[in-house]
C-alpha cells in the first residue's frame, strides 16, 4: 500500500505521542506501587510517655500493609516477636502505627517486617534502636526536681529570734545603774550626810538675828545707865 509523504508523516507523530503516552503511563503505575522504600520506622515517645516504635508508611497506592516487631536477643541470631499490626488506608502523605515493645531500655535493637500483599515482603532497614534518652511514663515524677527548694538563712536575724539590738541592751543596762545614784533633790537621809539641809540654814539665821539684837539691847542698856550716873 502506497503512502504519501503527507501521511507517513502524520503516522509517524501519532506513534510518537502513542508510545510516549505509553511510557508515561508505566512510569506513573511504576511510581505508584507499593514498596518497602514507603516504609520508615523510629523509636520514639508517644503522648502517655510510653516508648514506642513508631512505622509510618508513604505508599500512594493505598495498599494495605501488614508490619511486625521483632526483638533481637543477646544470643546470635536470636530474636523474638512481639506485636503485629496492619496499616488499612496508607497514602502519601504517611499513615503511622505504633508497635509497644514489653521493654524499653538504651540500645535495645528491634527489626521491622512488611508485608502487603504480593508487592513486598521484606524488613525496614536500617534495624531499629532506642536512643539514649527514656521515656517517662505520664503521672511518674521525675527523678530530679525541676525547682530547688529555699534554703533557710544560715544567720537568723534579732528581730526573729527575740534577741535585743545593741541599743537596746545599752539603754537596759544603764537603767538599774541610773535608778541607784542619788539624785540631787533627794530625801533627807542625803541632805544629813552632806550638811546641806534647808531647815539647818533657817536657825543659823535666826540664831545670828538674837545675837545681834541681843548685843545691841546690851549696848543701850550700858549708855543709859552712864548717861543716868551724870
Amino acid at each position: 500500500m502506497f503512502l504519501s509523504p503527507h501521511t507517513a508523516r502524520a503516522a509517524r507523530v501519532i506513534g510518537t505521542f502513542g508510545a510516549a503516552a505509553a511510557l508515561s503511563v508505566g512510569v506513573a503505575a511504576t511510581a505508584s506501587a507499593c514498596t518497602i522504600g514507603d516504609f520508615s520506622a523510629a523509636a520514639v515517645c508517644d503522648a502517655g510517655g510510653n516508648g514506642v516504635i513508631r512505622v509510618t508508611d508513604r505508599d500512594a497506592s493505598g495498599t494495605p500493609a501488614t508490619v511486625s516487631l521483632y526483638v533481637q536477643l543477646s544470643m546470635p541470631g536470636g530474636e523474638r516477636l512481639i506485636t503485629t499490626r496492619t496499616i488499612e488506608h496508607p497514602n502519601a502523605q504517611g499513615v503511622s502505627v505504633d508497635l509497644t515493645p514489653l521493654d524499653w531500655y538504651a540500645g535495645e535493637t528491634f527489626r521491622i517486617h512488611v508485608k502487603a500483599t504480593d508487592k513486598v515482603d521484606d524488613d525496614i532497614q536500617p534495624m531499629t534502636v532506642v536512643g539514649d534518652e527514656s521515656c517517662t511514663p505520664s503521672g511518674t515524677p521525675s527523678s530530679s526536681p525541676s525547682t530547688t527548694p529555699a534554703q533557710p538563712s544560715a544567720t537568723p536575724s534579732a528581730t526573729a529570734t527575740g534577741a535585743p539590738s545593741p541599743a537596746q541592751s545599752s539603754s537596759t543596762a544603764a537603767a538599774p545603774a541610773a535608778s541607784g545614784a542619788p539624785s540631787p533633790a533627794g530625801g533627807s537621809g542625803n541632805l544629813a550626810e552632806t550638811g546641806a539641809s534647808s531647815g539647818t540654814t533657817v536657825i543659823a539665821g535666826t540664831a545670828a538675828a538674837l545675837v545681834v539684837a541681843g548685843g545691841g539691847i546690851v549696848l543701850a542698856l550700858r549708855r543709859r545707865a552712864a548717861h543716868g550716873s551724870r
